[in-house]
């Protein structure tokens, strides 16, 4: 796997727990998954394309790791639901979900887009983490023993670019939402937070920055001059899940080198 450069505390911090990473077949996902399997979780990564899927799961393994692959198109219920349910079969518990999977859309001006462009970018990105968050607190409670939520945000929920407006009504939405189970969910012992990266190179980046030939205005502005990698965003995830942030709910933390310090826009 790869950043291998964990200490002993961080590869048993994790461990005998079970964490579930949607989005887990690339970019922050993958890199979450190897993170958490690092600090010695058991992890099912979803997604809906299988063999990246898989071939995270084949990496976490041939590293000594255990790991589960489950297809699962996040905005369908009745598919999230099973995915939480194929979870506890396997691995009999679940104490840590990751709600990473989500989509850019089609970045354009707002008289551009279509009410279908508006549904495929709210279903995945706001439907798709509601729906996690309302079956994983099910299973949390059954238990008995409470539970750590992650979800991705994004800077763009409190700031925008051109084209973004979609977008940034999802994840500020998120945002919003989490502010509300950490309420509803803090009594049974029950933690929930968001990372909301900045520019991260990822593929789903340059696809939507020009093959990342855009990245220079955003690296300019970048006080640690330099784009993100999905591991940065993956290990404050890590963080977020284990015991060191037991006193941390409800709240969006900025992953960005600096990047909106010097505005939001």
């Amino acid at each position: 796997m790869a950043q291998a450069h964990t200490n002993a505390h961080q590869a048993s911090s994790l461990a005998g727990r079970v964490a579930l990473i949607t989005g887990g077949g690339s970019g922050i996902g993958q890199a979450a998954a190897f993170a958490y399997a690092r600090a010695g979780a058991k992890v099912v990564v979803a997604g809906r394309r299988p063999a990246e899927l898989e071939a995270t799961v084949a990496q976490i393994e041939n590293a000594g790791g255990e790991g589960l692959a489950v297809p699962t198109d996040v905005s369908v219920a009745s598919e999230v639901q099973a995915l939480v349910q194929r979870t506890l079969e396997k691995f009999g518990r679940l104490d840590i979900a990751f709600n990473n999977a989500g989509t850019t859309g089609h970045f354009a001006p707002i008289s551009e887009q279509t009410p279908e462009d508006f549904d495929l970018v709210i279903g995945a990105n706001l439907k798709g983490v509601w729906l996690g968050i309302k079956y994983q607190l099910e299973a949390f409670r059954a238990q008995g023993r409470g539970g750590v939520i992650v979800n991705t945000s994004s800077w763009l929920a409190v700031g925008a670019v051109a084209g973004s407006s979609t977008y940034s009504a999802s994840k500020g939405a998120l945002d919003a939402l989490i502010r509300a189970i950490a309420i509803e969910a803090g009594p049974d012992n029950i933690r929930i937070n968001n990372v909301n990266p900045g520019l991260i190179d990822t593929d789903m980046a340059r696809e939507g920055l020009d093959g990342g030939k855009a990245y220079g205005p955003f690296i300019a502005r970048t006080p640690l001059g330099r784009a993100g990698n999905p591991s940065d965003v993956g290990d404050v995830a890590v963080w977020l899940s284990s015991d060191e942030a037991r006193f941390i709910t409800g709240q969006s933390i900025l992953v960005d080198g600096g990047y909106t310090i010097g505005g939001i826009r």
